[in-house]
């Protein structure tokens, strides 16, 4: 393998509104060689990290987990039986594979949705196919008729203020296509399926409903989380397929256009989960821990193969390739799989809450939710003054994985769940992966097992690895001066 190569390339921040803000990139596989140190990370573990990334490239114990998690239980909402039962499952499985584990409570929302239907009413006479966003109220039970104000940004909406009192408003607003592997694009639509529903209702709304957040659709809807303002009306919502959207859109812009939407959901007390926690215990430093994750709950459709049984089962997995290889780290690592990601972030607050006191001494936390597709690098997250190290650092590590394409150095968002940790100073990372392919099935019934590639998956297990246990068994901190 090539000695290190790094540069750092300026590069444009996104917009505000982006899910995944970007400061600068480095790619250690674009650049020409520069002379690396007797201390760096790439120089010292050249040969274990060829080692893992062989053993990891070869295994597929993390898409057998998969199989289990995904055929055996299925999609597991919070609040569910079936994310009980993958708790379970996630102990079991821990401790099948050598390494101490237990689940530390977490009461989380538990909303369950029931039948729910819409039609075009006028000018034509139509079904359409919707999913209820997650946390949606429920309408009447005959439902609500109303006409439709079609709008596709915030000025549109208000700019329509007048119409809006008594209609369902509709947010036909289009995802770019993906122009680059960062599914780019999401944060710029999402926005109104997260918000859409309070602002439509401050205006007089009786209901509101989204394009599918996906820039590719074969009239699949996409679910996920809204957040209702506190004080403003609760009205029902839901998303509808691209390809309902773009009709409704295309009639209302001819004359009035009325739905039919009819929503039975509802929200239960907050009900007891937890987390699960599994370790590798470091040799010298045991009290000093490396996180690496995944969420174990998904939307209540599909399978939640790739949102994130993925992450999950490649954060085990990695434990277990570093343990089989017969590596013990200086420092200790530990495998975190939340609850309540989609809808809460229960899990996560209460892991910074019951683990404040060892938070100074958690020198990396990785999360892996953005699927298990290719890896291709890293996004980092830390403070501003150690930022620019800790991005050298680990873009030192990255060059280790050349001979899988995991090269690349974002830095910006790290991951939903060990974002509550970031506070505390400690730096994150989130696994980055081609996710050109990723919001076409993300939150929807297509978000199966036979959707996870086994090698991209094993690759994914590599980069989590040797990331895990070069930071784990250096003599300093990713972060340190």
């Amino acid at each position: 393998m090539k000695r290190l190569l790094l540069a750092l390339v300026a590069c444009t921040p996104a917009p505000a509104t982006s899910s995944r803000p970007v400061t600068w990139i480095s790619d250690t596989s674009l650049f020409h060689p520069q002379p690396v140190t007797a201390s760096s990370p790439a120089d010292r573990y050249r040969d274990i990290a060829d080692k893992i990334v062989a053993a990891a490239h070869s295994d597929r114990g993390a898409y057998a987990k998969l199989e289990e998690l995904t055929d055996r239980i299925g999609n597991r909402i919070s609040g569910s039986a079936s994310l009980d039962r993958a708790i379970a499952w996630a102990v079991k499985t821990l401790e099948a594979d050598g390494f101490p584990a237990h689940t530390e409570k977490a009461m989380v929302p538990h909303w369950v949705r029931g039948p729910e239907d819409a039609a075009i009413v006028q000018p034509i006479a139509r079904p359409m196919h919707l999913i209820g966003l997650g946390g949606t109220v429920a309408t009447p039970k005959a439902g609500i008729t109303a006409p439709v104000v079609v709008v596709h940004d915030w000025a549109e909406l208000e700019a329509k203020r007048d119409a809006v009192k008594g209609a369902i408003v509709l947010y036909d607003v289009a995802m770019p296509a993906y122009t680059d592997e960062n599914g780019a694009g999401y944060g710029e639509t999402v926005q109104y399926r997260g918000g859409g529903p309070t602002r439509a209702a401050k205006l007089g709304a009786v209901a509101a409903l989204v394009r599918s957040v996906t820039a590719h659709s074969l009239r699949t809807p996409h679910t996920g989380a809204l957040h209702y303002d506190d004080g403003a009306p609760k009205i029902p919502a839901a998303a509808l397929t691209v390809e309902d959207s773009a009709l409704v859109a295309r009639l209302a812009a001819k004359g009035p256009v009325t739905i039919h939407l009819h929503l039975e959901s509802e929200t239960l007390p907050d009900a007891p989960s937890a987390n699960v926690i599994g370790e590798l215990r470091g040799k010298d430093k045991p009290d000093e821990v490396v996180v690496i994750s995944g969420h174990l709950d998904s939307w209540d459709v599909g399978q939640g193969a790739h949102d994130d049984g993925a992450g999950v089962v490649a954060s085990m997995e990695a434990l277990t390739v570093i343990k089989r290889l017969g590596l013990t780290p200086r420092r200790t690592i530990r495998v975190v799989l939340w609850t309540n990601e989609e809808n809460g972030l229960r899990g996560a607050r209460a892991y910074a809450t019951d683990h404040k006191d060892e938070l100074a001494k958690t020198v990396l936390a990785v999360e892996s939710d953005s699927g298990g597709f290719s890896p291709r690098g890293f996004s980092l997250q830390a403070k501003p003054d150690v930022l620019p190290r800790f991005h050298n650092r680990v873009a030192e590590i990255a060059s280790l994985l050349r001979s899988i394409g995991a090269t690349r150095i974002v830095d910006g968002h790290a991951g939903s769940d060990i974002a509550a940790m970031a506070d505390a100073g400690v730096p994150l990372v989130g696994l980055d992966v081609d996710g050109r392919h990723y919001f076409d099935i993300h939150h929807t019934d297509a978000d199966t097992l036979d959707k996870v590639d086994p090698q991209q998956l094993a690759d994914d297990v590599a980069a989590i690895a040797v990331l895990a246990y070069i930071a784990a068994d250096l003599p300093d901190r990713l972060d340190a001066p």
